[in-house]
Order: structure tokens, then C-alpha cells, then sequence
């Protein structure tokens, strides 16, 4: 009887199986895989090719550099209109508390009861500081005939001022 050998399988497109061994066998002393179309590489002249030159850190670090200061420059004025709408803000909600405690007593405290008033009578949670870490003025009567100021003297904490050193007051 003799016996019929089956041809070889075929994979796909890829050859038969003893092809595809025999080609893994061979491949152990060729690389496993085609470099990409391109130019071959370079043969070692001995000298470090790797890493950036003096020149290129250095314009580098110019940029980060001037990148850094554009930004400062942008956001050092934010900060500063953010403690004066703070301070705006907080004189808003102690004037509402002033007002809260008018209808309560019939009256605003006295310049001597000071904004603490509003704190032991629980108007308001707590009494802040302005924005520059300095308690806020409280007088009673105010000046114009108002019944009351609240103001913060500004970031220098002198009277008069302009910008961010201008007084804040209702």
C-alpha cells in the first residue's frame, strides 16, 4: 500500500509551514525586523552624536525664560484686582450684617461696638480681615451723613492711594 503524502499546508499567503520554520531558523542571525525606507544608518566615528550642544541649551533655556516673564507679567495684576474685589465683597456682606443688625436693634452699632457687634449677635460667621491682612475701619456715623462707614485703607494701608493702594469703602 502506498502511502499518499498530503502537499503541504499553506498559510495565507505566507509560504508553507516548513518555509515559515526554516525562514524563523535563518532569521535568528538577521535582524527580525526591515528598517523603514530611508537612509542606512550611520557608521560610529567613535564620538558621541547624543544629546544637545551648549548653543541649543542655552536658546532653550532663553525661551522658558522669556515664556516665564510674559506670564508673570499677565497674572501679577490679576492678584492684585482680586484683593480689591475681595475687599469689595467683604464690605458688601458687612454692610449687609450693619443692615441686619438695624432691624434688630433699631439702631447701627456705635464706632466703640465696632464690626465685633455683628460677630456676638451672629450676623455674620466671622469678621474678616481685608484682603492685605488688616482688620476693616468702622466708624458710626459715617462722613457724608451716611449712618455708617466700612472701608480698608488699600494694600498700603495708608489713607489716599491709587490702584491697588486706593482706599475701599460703601
Amino acid at each position: 500500500m502506498s502511502r499518499k503524502t498530503n502537499p503541504p499546508l499553506q498559510l495565507q499567503g505566507r509560504g508553507t509551514a516548513r518555509r515559515a520554520v526554516e525562514g524563523l531558523l535563518r532569521g535568528l542571525k538577521r535582524p527580525l525586523h526591515q528598517p523603514a525606507a530611508g537612509p542606512p544608518p550611520r557608521a560610529s566615528s567613535g564620538r558621541k552624536d547624543s544629546g544637545f550642544t551648549l548653543v541649543e541649551l542655552l536658546v532653550v533655556l532663553f525661551i522658558i525664560g522669556l515664556l516665564a516673564t510674559i506670564v508673570i507679567i499677565n497674572v501679577m495684576p490679576a492678584a492684585d484686582r482680586a484683593a480689591v474685589t475681595k475687599a469689595r465683597a467683604d464690605i458688601a456682606t458687612l454692610e449687609q450684617g450693619l443692615q441686619m443688625y438695624r432691624l434688630d436693634n433699631l439702631r447701627y452699632p456705635t464706632t466703640d461696638e465696632g464690626l465685633q457687634a455683628l460677630v456676638s449677635g451672629r450676623y455674620i460667621p466671622r469678621l474678616p480681615n481685608d484682603p492685605w491682612n488688616r482688620p476693616y475701619d468702622y466708624a458710626a456715623p459715617g462722613p457724608d451723613g451716611r449712618p455708617f462707614r466700612v472701608a480698608t485703607l488699600g494694600a498700603d494701608g495708608r489713607e489716599g492711594g491709587t490702584e491697588e493702594n486706593a482706599d475701599i469703602s460703601n
